[in-house]
């Protein structure tokens, strides 16, 4: 490929972006796992370290922040705990890269080729199409989502013994809704912020690809990538916890690692039981570690899909060469 940077949406045929998409997800996944865990674990502490909250008598185990989560975890349940639930959300972001990166070019086409006077501006293309294509991944790997979440929240006691057990318990005393709980937040989460993830690493690739300073992380894609996540994950992350509490209710929720959760239906509803009963901070609680978990995962995974888009196509170019 030459020196100049291409645009995500205008390199190789959907089949190659759906794969680079699933490689860099796969990459992603396994490398931030720990930080997930950490973070899921934090999101579902109902009570702060100053004023503890007990629900239904129950007082759950408190983390004291991102290390002393880590400290924990390790030593409460192994290093291996470290990657619980990480089965189905490797599957997830398997589906999640392929899904997202193929809508996110699709969408992109075709709103460039729309007429006049109805054409967009780059910027709004670019929201658009990151919105759509996360409202499209979102909703069809949510299942999997929970159930990583609830992998994640199981502590020293197995709630589910195995992945095809959760599944069976799951559409069982739940029925087919049970795999669909918080999806409302979710999109609600997911729309803005790969609108704004999207809109806004398309804007800054060009720019740091041209900056002056080398830059860290592995250079313009990774940089520009983790820019624009920290800035979206921070304007919607109340409604990832909101996500997290509503995809562990049901019949195990008092099984979890935090045995207090409370009764939670809706999002609105979730949204301001929160606010009242922790404030402002319970809704970003695990915002650190979600921050720190953002920065690698954007970076691995633009810089992950270039690489293995680039790759792709100096192959297709060898072979049509011989």
């Amino acid at each position: 490929m030459s020196g100049e940077v291409a645009q995500l949406k205008h390199e190789g045929s959907q089949l190659q972006v759906v794969a680079a998409g699933a490689v860099a997800g796969l990459v992603s996944r396994f490398v931030i796992a720990p930080l997930d865990v950490i973070k899921i674990r934090l999101q579902l502490q109902v009570h702060s370290l100053s004023d503890p909250l007990s629900t239904r008598g129950v007082q759950g185990p408190t983390y004291k922040g991102t290390i002393g989560t880590l400290r924990s975890i390790v030593r409460d349940e192994g290093f291996t705990g470290l990657w619980k639930g990480n089965v189905p959300a490797e599957l997830m972001y398997l589906c999640y890269g392929g899904v997202q990166f193929s809508t996110y070019k699709y969408t992109s086409n075709l709103l460039e080729t729309l007429p006049s006077p109805y054409e967009l501006p780059g910027s709004a293309v670019s929201f658009i199409s990151g919105a759509t294509a996360g409202a499209c991944a979102t909703t069809a790997t949510y299942p999997l989502d929970l159930l990583r979440t609830r992998f994640a929240a199981q502590g020293t006691e197995r709630v589910y013994t195995s992945l095809g057990a959760s599944i069976r318990h799951i559409a069982k005393h739940e029925g087919p809704t049970g795999f669909f709980r918080g999806l409302g937040a979710g999109v609600s989460q997911i729309v803005p912020y790969m609108g704004l993830f999207f809109a806004s690493y398309e804007g800054l690739k060009p720019a740091m690809a041209n900056s002056p300073l080398a830059l860290p992380f592995g250079g313009s894609d990774a940089f520009a990538g983790i820019i624009a996540s920290v800035c979206a994950k921070t304007a919607v992350y109340p409604l990832d916890t909101t996500r997290k509490r509503l995809q562990v209710q049901g019949p195990m929720r008092s099984k979890f690692v935090h045995r207090n959760i409370p009764l939670y239906s809706g999002v609105m509803s979730t949204l301001v039981t929160i606010s009242k009963r922790e404030g402002m901070r319970g809704l970003y609680r695990g915002l650190t570690v979600s921050l720190l978990k953002a920065a690698p995962a954007a970076s691995v995974t633009m810089w992950t899909y270039e690489r293995a888009m680039a790759g792709m196509l100096m192959l297709e170019d060898r072979l049509a060469a011989d």
